[in-house]
């Protein structure tokens, strides 16, 4: 009667893979976590134009954001045209205004004297000519925090919210929500004194969304942060099709990232 042997390696083998199974059973579950830190982010720049239709230099301040977004890219300079100030001008019988009370408040807050003038992150108020330096530094920056915009539209009802992404660290500031619209037909006093009926304003300031400084929002670093649900009811002489929401982070530091939907 013959009896069989079985090689040497295969029972050390099976002893092996024993003590391997019996060592990661005993690995506690949050130790096999690893932590992935988020992507870098880079900075889109908020440009808060200050202007009015009775301003004869501020068609120079749109052609050089025009200017701007072509050379940067649209969602990368977000500009907003806040009608404000002693230049604004408020709907009066058949002409169109653009000046909002809410544009009226920035601009006394901002303690602004001259148009056109841009807060660029919200730095120290600039001339339009200086606005390319700035814009070019500030995209050289990295966000600690993204957005995500969410716009559903139903005729002429919007709802609106958006998610903050930490990114690098915890941070602490206000998300503010704002509509602007483009092609809106008024208006404008030109360089050369002339009245313009038929001049197209663009990215106009028309709405803040969530309150004039919008609301707080404290996110940690691969958290996210996501807003109530906003509902807005579009006003008649508004185009639906021109609307886009601008959302921001801020603080005393200035913005800290903007997005465009």
């Amino acid at each position: 009667m013959k009896h069989h042997t079985f090689p040497n390696f295969s029972f050390t083998f099976l002893i092996c893979i024993v003590l391997l199974l019996t060592a990661c059973s005993h690995i506690d579950e949050d130790d096999r976590l690893i932590y992935v830190k988020p992507a870098e982010v880079s900075r889109r720049v908020l440009l808060e134009d200050f202007t009015g239709q009775r301003c004869v230099n501020c068609p120079k301040a749109n052609d050089e954001i025009k200017a701007l977004q072509e050379q940067y890219g649209e969602f990368n300079v977000i500009a907003v045209g806040i009608h404000s100030g002693p230049l604004g001008f408020y709907t009066k019988g058949d002409y169109v205004g653009l000046s909002t009370e809410v544009g009226d408040e920035y601009y006394k807050h901002w303690a602004l004297d001259y148009q056109p003038v841009g807060l660029i992150d919200r730095g120290a108020p600039l001339e339009y000519t200086a606005w390319n330096t700035r814009i070019r530094e500030e995209l050289t920056k990295t966000a600690p925090v993204d957005i995500d915009l969410v716009l559903a539209v139903d005729n002429d009802q919007l709802t609106i919210w958006a998610d903050v992404k930490g990114v690098e660290g915890t941070t602490t500031g206000n998300l503010q929500l704002w509509l602007t619209e483009d092609y809106v037909t008024a208006f404008q006093l030109m360089p050369d004194g002339s009245r313009n009926m038929e001049y197209q304003h663009q990215h106009v300031f028309r709405a803040a969304i969530n309150g004039m400084w919008g609301e707080p929002v404290t996110v940690r670093e691969g958290e996210t942060f996501t807003t109530q649900h906003y509902q807005y009811t579009v006003p008649k002489d508004w185009v639906v099709g021109n609307l886009s929401v601008v959302g921001f982070v801020y603080n005393a530091q200035g913005v800290l990232q903007a997005r465009k939907l």
